[in-house]
């Protein structure tokens, strides 16, 4: 069975993303000890909240240089603010420095008509390609759950793995080798988002 690092660093919805992954048939540690996330199998990088208290979190916790390194490892799911962490920088609290993995920001939705902030609730996501292995099994332009004020901007095309539409299109997946990342909630997104979690379980690299 599959044993996940479900990483605490006092920043995600760790019980419902745990309760998840075991119904896809997961072993999950809920952890943020570096012996039991170097054994893991796989990890999960969740994270809710503001940049800074989350980039503070890890650092505390002292995960931040363990997640660095488990990205080029073995794989790993972010999900929400996790996936966020993975840029260089973020426009939230004036402004914020993130894990720095890829190279991109994390920025503000505008003023938009009639569309309030934070996006909030259900949304299409676009596959870039919907023959990675993570996309098994979930249609095209499926809804999932969303709940962020913030989104990512990466500078390399390429590693956009779906988009959405909320007043402007802006990337909702990123995948990199062994790596995937979301900004939505797939605990939250009922049979997608449980499929999702079942592929990441399944994936192997």
């Amino acid at each position: 069975m599959t044993r996940i690092a479900l990483l605490d660093y006092g920043m995600g919805n760790l019980h419902s993303a745990a309760k998840a992954l075991e119904h896809v048939g997961a072993t999950v540690d809920v952890t943020n000890d570096p012996k039991l996330i170097a054994q893991a199998d796989k990890i999960v990088f969740p994270g809710v909240g503001a940049m800074r208290d989350c980039m503070q979190g890890m650092h505390e916790a002292g995960i931040d240089e363990v997640v660095r390194n488990a990205v080029f490892n073995k794989p790993v799911l972010a999900i929400c603010v996790g996936m966020q962490a993975l840029m260089q920088r973020s426009e939230e609290n004036g402004g914020a420095d993130a894990l720095g993995i890829f190279a991109g920001e994390v920025k503000h939705f505008p003023e938009m008509a009639g569309l309030k902030v934070p996006h909030m609730g259900w949304n299409q996501v676009h596959q870039a390609d919907p023959s990675h292995p993570m996309w098994k099994d979930i249609a095209q332009d499926a809804r999932f759950y969303f709940v962020h004020s913030y989104y990512v901007e990466p500078q390399d095309p390429s590693i956009v793995a779906a988009t959405c539409n909320y007043g402007i299109d802006f990337c909702t997946a990123l995948h990199k080798d062994n790596l995937f990342a979301t900004q939505f909630h797939p605990e939250k997104s009922h049979t997608a988002g449980l499929q999702l979690l079942k592929n990441f379980v399944d994936w192997n690299i």
